[in-house]
């Protein structure tokens, strides 16, 4: 039954822990834009034709 205690007080520091990174992550601005992330796989973000990078690779 002494285990009791220090499993409350762990789980409370652990949990606190939690609480600080996530106030220091929005304070921070890891939430700011919640749209970009989801869309950004949508655009090719370099020219990368298939064809020139085999050409590349048969001249050198």
């Amino acid at each position: 039954m002494s285990v009791i205690p220090i499993l409350i007080i762990a789980s409370i520091v652990v949990a606190g822990g939690f609480l600080t990174a996530f106030i220091w992550a929005v304070r921070s601005g890891q939430f700011d834009d919640t749209y970009s992330p989801g869309v950004r796989i949508l655009f090719d973000e370099r020219n990368s034709n298939p064809s020139e990078k085999s050409e590349k690779s048969l001249k050198n």
